[in-house]
């Protein structure tokens, strides 16, 4: 017979302390903790040892960009023999530019200097004519206050070009460095991996060839994309420059040459430099006009060489590029910066890879 008297009310099931949200923000913090930690150390390693490490940077560009040839040339003659003659051509060439760039500013020399002081005069002008109206005195008054600013720490700039020295000899023992690990690198190269491969346990010797091969493919790929880009942009420049008579042309392109191993911000910076210039010696039309030009060759290379260049090498989006320059500057600079991109495009192409069910 049923029973009249109400089931007792159930229990009320017991809220979690801690909200399901948070509990997962947590388990994904500590392990970006963990992540953060192992990167800061890899970083403060590589500070401590950062000349053997920026060497063997540069010995891999040398080799990426040099192997072809001494491929090529070993058809012919002995590998050794090959190695050598592109190392030594490839010095050669560099040198060669270093010279003529040298002598192109020494004869420009004086003329420059005149310019200049012409040209500071028309942006005194400039400045105190309509929009800017700042008073006659002003622009005096900055160029005596920046010489008694350079007198009083003349003591100061003396020491830091004695550094600067002693950083000369710093680069010259790097370069050194990085030209006896090319030398083996470009020889024997893929024997050494090999070797490194072989003497690991064999359960993982199967994924490291994987890894080493797309991450090796990636850092080619991305070499000599942008050295096709940084190609491009000097020539682009050096002849805008040259038809528009402005002076040092050559080193100005040069200096774009070099400034475009830095992505998206390298350019700009460059042409910059060459805005001031332009600006000093040509006047304010010449001067937009290269402003001008920033804006052209900016979307030459935004939207042409880099996607039609290096889209198969490095597939990383452009938010993830400028997070990478800016995040490399702010921890080593510009050597940071001109790194910070290869190394997270092999990062990302070797984790690619492992994920690939079939690799092996």
């Amino acid at each position: 017979m049923p029973s009249d008297a109400e089931p007792p009310p159930s229990a009320p099931l017991p809220h979690p302390a801690v909200p399901e949200g948070l509990r997962a923000a947590a388990a994904y913090a500590w392990r970006v903790v963990v992540v953060a930690v192992v990167v800061l150390g890899v970083f403060s390693v590589l500070g401590r040892f950062h000349q053997i490490a920026l060497a063997v940077f540069l010995a891999l560009v040398a080799t990426a960009v040099l192997r072809p040839a001494a491929v090529l040339l070993a058809r012919k003659m002995p590998r050794a023999l090959a190695v050598g003659l592109t190392l030594t051509g490839s010095i050669g060439v560099v040198l060669s530019v270093l010279v003529l760039v040298g002598e192109v500013v020494a004869g420009q020399e004086s003329t420059l200097a005149r310019e200049f002081r012409d040209g500071f005069q028309q942006i005194a002008h400039l400045l105190e004519d309509s929009p800017f109206r700042l008073p006659p005195h002003a622009v005096t008054d900055f160029q005596s206050q920046l010489g008694e600013l350079l007198s009083t720490h003349r003591s100061a700039v003396v020491g830091t070009v004695l550094s600067g020295a002693g950083r000369v000899v710093e680069a010259f023992t790097v370069l050194a460095l990085a030209l006896f690990c090319s030398v083996f690198f470009i020889h024997s190269g893929e024997r050494y991996w090999a070797w490194f491969c072989s003497e690991l346990p064999s359960r993982f010797r199967g994924r490291t060839a994987v890894a080493g091969r797309a991450a090796w493919r990636t850092f080619t790929g991305y070499t000599h994309g942008v050295l096709l880009v940084a190609t491009v942009n000097a020539v682009l420049v050096g002849l805008a420059l040259t038809l528009l008579g402005v002076p040092l042309a050559l080193p100005l392109a040069l200096l774009e040459f070099f400034a475009a191993f830095v992505p998206l911000i390298g350019s700009p910076i460059a042409l910059a430099v060459a805005v001031v210039i332009a600006l000093a010696s040509k006047g304010p039309l010449v001067a937009a006009i290269v402003m001008a030009l920033i804006v052209l060759i900016g979307q030459i290379e935004g939207h042409l060489l880099h996607p039609l260049v290096m889209s198969w090498a490095v597939r990383l989006h452009p938010v993830v590029v400028a997070l990478s320059v800016i995040g490399g500057a702010v921890t080593a600079g510009v050597i940071g910066a001109v790194t910070a991109v290869p190394l997270i495009a092999v990062v990302w192409s070797v984790r690619q890879a492992l994920r690939d069910p079939g690799p092996e």
